[in-house]
């Protein structure tokens, strides 16, 4: 893999989680939504086909991970799974905790409320637990 570096918004709307394999795991700053961020460590990638093919299998299987992780933590009603790309090119996949009763249920998240900061308290208890559940799941 070749160096990259992460994107200074992209790092400063996020605080980190954990590697995968391919990608880093970052913690969305905004706790209206439980909100992971897949970030592959790769340079110079803006959309999922820049990955070689057996990145790109690696990515959707670090998304269903990603994925499970999330709804064995936060018991949601629905994920939402998206790689926009529009306010920051480099490549990163939002994985969305969703609730019937979120400030922005049924629509999307982006831009429905401002966000919201975690206590850090709650937001170091919720890290943890997605830590001790992204190992759970790989035990598996």
């Amino acid at each position: 893999m070749t160096s990259h570096s992460l994107n200074a918004r992209l790092e400063g709307d996020s605080y980190f989680v954990t590697d995968l394999p391919l990608s880093e795991v970052r913690l969305m700053k905004d706790a209206n939504y439980p909100w992971l961020m897949l970030v592959p460590r790769q340079s110079n990638l803006v959309e999922i086909i820049d990955l070689e093919e057996e990145d790109q299998m690696q990515l959707m299987r670090e998304i269903a991970l990603a994925s499970r992780v999330m709804r064995k933590v936060t018991d949601c009603e629905k994920l939402n799974v998206g790689a926009l790309g529009n306010q920051v090119s480099q490549l990163h996949v939002h994985i969305v905790a969703r609730f019937r009763d979120d400030p922005a249920w049924p629509g999307p998240v982006w831009g429905a409320v401002a966000p919201m900061k975690y206590e850090a308290e709650k937001m170091e208890a919720l890290i943890e637990q997605l830590r001790d559940a992204f190992s759970d799941e790989a035990a598996t």
